[in-house]
């Protein structure tokens, strides 16, 4: 998995970067090394390794939602700068 000069200074163009050509040559060096590293994960065999999100279980932490108890709609908008009706009025943005 080469990555080429080329490749760096495409991706740099990308991500608005001004590299110098010394530049160029250490990150292609770089990341071909990465890329040679991420590709050794290609030769292991995941063939009965069932696929997940985490590398831990993980459980929903948040509490059910339940209908308390609410503001008025008047008190709500007590300290409004701006309302109508029931609404706050905000400005627009386009």
């Amino acid at each position: 998995m080469a990555i080429s000069e080329k490749d760096v200074k495409h991706v740099a163009w990308l991500a608005r970067l001004a590299l110098t050509d010394e530049e160029v040559q250490k990150f292609t060096q770089q990341l071909d090394v990465i890329l040679e590293h991420a590709g050794k994960i290609a030769e292991l065999d995941v063939e009965n390794v069932p696929p997940t999100s985490h590398a831990i279980p993980i459980r929903n932490v948040f509490r059910e939602d339940e209908v308390g108890v609410c503001l008025a709609p008047e008190e709500a908008l007590l300290n409004a700068p701006k309302k109508e009706n029931q609404s706050f009025v905000v400005p627009r943005i386009v």
